[in-house]
């Protein structure tokens, strides 16, 4: 071998370990950028949760969904659990919609859909606010004039778990829904003394047999037209064929 093939040779070899150095200092470089990473988002105080932000809240207080949220704060905003604060603030009566999202640096944002009431459940001086999915979410102090009453005494009192009068108040949120306004206006109070025999009493003292909750739809475009004559019952419980009497 020449002396010209020997350095040739040579400068191969050393491109050869060059070569492997390069790749071995690129390695150890790319393992400490990947661990220096996941120690600012999991370790580091840097991206650690400094503030809950809550929308929507209006019926809750800010202070009382961030209770519920449970994050502490310091925690580091990356680990955590979205689902599962998002279920936990959800478990809060009024809250009908929950999202939780993070917001880098270092806050956790919770926006809040709340119920609305469609009517006001009375029983023993308390008033209770029902939503459309039959839900009791908050109480008042009176009752707004606006929404039509449920008598509590008139609730069927169901079984130990109460299941009976839960579907109760599914049924009588979604009759109370499905009132043209004008109607719900002019209803005073909700009386069920079972599933299938719901009535409305009017302010004027007239009365809505209305039977179960299905067809309510069809049942209020009935209903609406039945009370351009006055009349002291007006019976939509099979809407195709409506009476009125009195």
């Amino acid at each position: 071998m020449t002396a010209r093939e020997r350095a040739r040779f040579a400068r191969r070899r050393w491109r050869g370990r060059l070569g492997r150095w390069r790749l071995l200092l690129l390695a150890v470089v790319a393992t400490g950028v990947v661990g220096g990473l996941g120690w600012l988002f999991w370790f580091s105080d840097l991206l650690a949760v400094d503030r809950v932000s809550v929308q929507g809240a209006s019926v809750l207080t800010d202070a009382e969904v961030v209770r519920a949220a449970g994050v502490s704060p310091g925690t580091p905003l990356a680990t955590v659990d979205l689902d599962r604060t998002a279920a936990q603030v959800a478990e809060l009566a009024p809250v009908a919609d929950v999202d939780v999202t993070r917001d880098w640096p270092a806050t956790l944002r919770i926006e809040l859909t709340e119920r609305e009431p469609v009517a006001v459940v009375v029983a023993e001086s308390r008033y209770e606010a029902l939503d459309r999915e039959g839900v009791l979410f908050r109480g008042y102090a009176r009752p707004p004039a606006r929404l039509p009453l449920v008598r509590g005494g008139a609730l069927p009192a169901g079984d130990s778990d109460g299941a009976v009068r839960a579907d109760a108040l599914r049924e009588v949120a979604s009759v109370v829904v499905a009132l043209d306004p004008d109607v719900a206006a002019r209803v005073d109070h909700v009386e069920v003394a079972s599933l299938d025999a719901i009535e409305l009493v009017l302010r004027s003292g007239a009365r809505v047999r209305w039977g179960s909750a299905e067809e309510s739809a069809f049942k209020a475009r009935v209903l609406a037209g039945l009370m351009r004559v006055p009349a002291a019952v007006y019976d939509v419980s099979a809407p195709g064929f409506p009476t009125t009497s009195g």
